[in-house]
């Protein structure tokens, strides 16, 4: 389960995502430059296909997987992917591409968000989907995406090879179910004109625990006029469980407690994941892709190990195909601030109260980091000096709370 998001700012396209994966799952962001291998074989999860090199790409992975959860690209494209069901047997496919190994593809292939769309469907058509994409379950499935740039974003929806794309142009939200119904502009060979795509759709599937999410995320980009998303907005949305955004950085105001049952109507699965025994938010990322990106602007990232409730997001600022030698902190890229970060969660889940301690100690140290960011924004021969010590203080920050 997963929630991914965006909207136009000041600045360009905010884009954000949390990842969930099952409990225990380490998830890393790491930093990949170009790769210039075009003719070669490129083996990704389960299949060698061939190779088109790869432009540079920040990119959120579970540890034990090639492809990524979500990710941005020297070209400002970014990426995320979300499990739906659907009436293609996924799990009886046979190896294939899984959403993870499209996400990364797309990414490393495309300099536009509809260069990735068209990238994504070519490559869904020649070789499918298919394979284990939940390690701990042993489960296969399909994918819906997000994909966007400074300018554009659209959604696409998928069930093995077949697809339906539609256009976006405000904000938009996808969560664990189809969201395209006859709206779409650009679909598989299957769909006749005008057809509704939810006949691809698992019609056995209770989608309550998507709805629930997606209505809040669609809530939150409601509440903000075009053209007026933030960082710091977005990342208190990503800490919502349940009752709204709370936790915006530089934003002073009281903590939210992570639910602590599963409800009937689905209260309780939150877009800061907390189902016990099933499902946790591993990693989260909020993007913003500059509108004069061809011109030097920068792209700045903020990395939030595990849980966005219990960590702190770390600013930085990967490469980009105009602009200056990319800062990202080493420590983001380290499995020990994701287990750090893992540990409050288990504590916060064990005595949901103590969020206001866990807090006292985080939020000023995220609120420094997010204002030295906006300090050295346009002085990027001042990135690596003054964010050297960011990925330390965050880690020292949620090390201490466990001490």
């Amino acid at each position: 389960m997963c929630d991914t998001l965006c909207g136009p700012g000041a600045d360009g396209m905010v884009f954000a995502k949390n990842s969930d994966r099952p409990i225990g799952e380490v998830q890393l962001a790491t930093p990949y430059g170009r790769r210039s291998t075009q003719g070669c074989t490129l083996r990704t999860q389960y299949l060698s296909i061939g190779d088109t090199g790869a432009h540079a790409a920040f990119l959120s992975s579970p540890t034990w997987l090639w492809g990524a959860e979500h990710g941005v690209n020297e070209y400002g494209v970014a990426i995320g992917n979300e499990r739906v069901s659907t009436a293609h047997n996924a799990t009886q496919a046979k190896p294939a591409l899984i959403g993870m190994d499209l996400v990364r593809l797309g990414l490393e292939r495309s300099k536009t968000a509809d260069e990735a769309l068209h990238v994504i469907t070519e490559l869904l058509a020649i070789h499918g989907q298919g394979g284990i994409a939940d390690q701990a379950h042993q489960e296969a499935y399909d994918n819906s995406f997000l994909i966007a740039d400074p300018a554009h974003a659209f959604i696409l929806d998928t069930a093995g090879r077949d697809f339906a794309a539609s256009r976006i142009d405000t904000g938009a939200a996808i969560s664990n179910r189809h969201s395209i119904r006859t709206e779409w502009f650009f679909g598989s060979d299957t769909l006749e004109t005008g057809e509704d795509f939810d006949r691809f759709r698992d019609q056995q599937e209770h989608t309550a625990y998507a709805d629930v999410r997606l209505g809040a995320s669609r809530r939150f980009l409601d509440s903000h006029q075009s053209g007026g998303l933030t960082p710091a907005a977005t990342a208190a949305h990503l800490r919502d469980h349940g009752h709204g955004p709370w936790g915006a950085p530089g934003t002073p105001g009281p903590n939210d407690p992570p639910p602590t049952e599963l409800g009937s109507d689905f209260s309780g699965v939150s877009v800061c994941m907390h189902v016990r025994g099933l499902s946790v938010t591993a990693a989260s990322m909020i993007a913003v892709l500059p509108r004069h990106l061809p011109d030097g602007a920068p792209v700045v990232t903020y990395v939030a190990a595990g849980s966005p409730c219990v960590s702190i997001y770390v600013p930085a600022f990967p490469s980009t195909v105009a602009g200056p030698p990319p800062f990202v902190p080493f420590e983001i890229s380290g499995e020990a601030m994701w287990r750090a970060a893992d540990a409050l969660r288990q504590q916060v889940e064990d005595a949901p109260q103590c969020i206001d301690d866990i807090r006292a100690v985080l939020s000023p140290v995220e609120d420094e980091l997010w204002q030295e960011a906006d300090d050295v924004m346009e002085e990027p021969h001042r990135w690596a000096e003054v964010g050297r010590s960011w990925g330390l203080r965050a880690l020292g920050a949620l090390e201490s709370c466990l001490a």
